[in-house]
């Protein structure tokens, strides 16, 4: 029997294997697919290649905002080919990492429970005295979609294998991703339609920033707020898509590709959970401890983006180092340490949530002080020609420590990471407005949004 099984090789299961190393050899990882992650081969890194390239055209076409007059003649015919060759060297970096290890440890094939304590893989019988499940997930599609289109219906899975940019391309989806992929590819010379279900965008929680990052993007992506397709069929090479529009009238458009973007699937339901509990049936429902990450009472543990409320990569990388202990010491299980939340959308602006956002501070009925800072006529973003978005400050009253922070400007990425610090070290409104603010810069906003919470603190006696 062996101490330990690990099932998926992501980002997740990767550094659960590298922590379980330390203390056990009698260990196996088990992988279906490809030895690499979704972050380097289809997520993080592809998509933030194409961000930047698009940022970097759109910034061209617009340089008339800082007095250039430039006259732009864009080839983007090598952009995909940018996007794969560079994809192809972060995925290498992966798999040369994972053929260094003990190849005795590695099983590539499909894992199938049999009961709590075995699996079944390649035709073989594995017992472990605990799992880490670090299966991942898949993207989403409708089915009647997928049907009706064919290879015409990509993920996010999917578009970096494209070998050019398509001419017309329709987008289902307003989240991080659908954001993201259809800000860089209109940027980039592609015409796109995005279907949004609602009026929300990315994932600022904040009806203020929410209002004003959809006025923004809205201004040159044709986002369809409030608009899903009624039905979608292939005519020859052409997609045809029938909506209707605000005002009930029927619309048609003629698209190459349809990217969905509607969110994943866990691949939990791959695993026969079911044959460990009879309860196991919807994956969605499974009894997972948010503290220990751990399954019911049975000696498994659940990682990564099979089940997770924020997929993001350094969640998965820090969860899966830390659920090792408790897998190595069960029965013994104690709650895992956590990061100060930090999340952020590469969208243009850039969005980000630093700390708690302004939601889930109201769902827990926690009193706080927000303190807003507009960018518009901020002095740095007006030089830099990219004044417009708003920032967001959420002060604890009785305690006027930082609890969190929602972002929608240029950047936010830098700004972001500083503010999770902060909130990490419980610093209070009086310590950041002490810190030094370099002028001109754009983090004399954050301090503008600051000096907007103490003046109400002010007012409040």
């Amino acid at each position: 029997m062996h101490n330990l099984i690990i099932i998926g090789a992501g980002t997740a299961g990767m550094s659960a294997y590298k922590e379980a190393l330390k203390h056990t050899h009698n260990i196996r990882l088990i992988n279906d697919g490809a030895w690499d992650t979704t972050c380097a081969r289809v997520g993080c890194m592809p998509s933030k290649i194409l961000v930047s390239t698009a940022n970097r055209l759109h910034n061209a076409n617009h340089a008339d905002r800082v007095g250039l007059n430039l006259q732009i003649e864009s080839d983007t015919s090598r952009v995909m080919t940018h996007v794969q060759a560079l994809r192809d060297r972060f995925t290498r970096s992966v798999i040369r990492d994972v053929d260094s290890w003990n190849p005795e440890h590695k099983i590539s094939g499909q894992a199938k429970f049999i009961n709590a304590n075995t699996i079944k893989v390649n035709g073989e019988q594995l017992q472990a005295k605990a799992f880490i499940l670090a299966v991942g997930s898949t993207p989403r599609f409708d089915q009647d979609d997928q049907k009706a289109l064919g290879d015409r219906l990509i993920s996010s899975d999917d578009i970096f294998e494209l070998p050019d940019l398509p001419k017309r391309l329709a987008v289902i989806g307003s989240g991080a991703i659908a954001i993201e992929l259809s800000q860089a590819m209109h940027n980039l010379g592609v015409e796109v339609t995005t279907f949004a279900r609602s009026r929300h965008v990315g994932i600022l929680s904040s009806d203020n920033l929410q209002n004003i990052a959809q006025a923004h993007i809205s201004q040159n992506l044709n986002i369809l707020f409030e608009t899903l397709p009624t039905s979608v069929s292939l005519d020859g090479d052409e997609v045809v898509i029938d909506y209707q529009d605000q005002q009930g009238q029927p619309q048609t458009i003629r698209i190459d590709y349809v990217l969905s973007a509607i969110g994943r699937n866990s691949l939990l339901s791959t695993l026969d959970l079911h044959k460990v509990d009879a309860s196991f049936t919807d994956v969605k429902k499974l009894p997972i401890h948010d503290d220990t990450k751990q399954l019911g009472d049975y000696p498994m543990f659940v990682v990564g983006d099979a089940f997770s409320k924020n997929p993001i990569q350094h969640i998965a990388s820090f969860t899966g180092k830390h659920v090792v202990s408790n897998a190595l010491n069960y029965p013994q299980v104690e709650a895992l340490p956590k990061l100060s939340p930090l999340a952020i959308v590469f969208s243009n602006p850039q969005m980000a949530i630093a700390g708690q956002s302004k939601k889930e501070l109201e769902r827990k009925n926690i009193d706080f002080i927000t303190g807003f800072q507009s960018f518009e006529n901020q002095g740095r973003a007006r030089t830099l020609g990219k004044n417009f978005g708003g920032i967001e400050v959420y002060i604890e009253r009785s305690s006027q420590r930082l609890l969190g922070a929602e972002l929608f400007m240029d950047s936010a990425e830098h700004l972001a990471h500083m503010l999770s610090w902060m909130i990490a070290e419980q610093v209070t409104l009086e310590d950041i407005l002490d810190c030094p603010y370099y002028h001109p810069t754009l983090e004399e906003g954050l301090r503008s949004a600051l000096k907007h919470a103490r003046r109400q603190f002010r007012e409040l006696g």
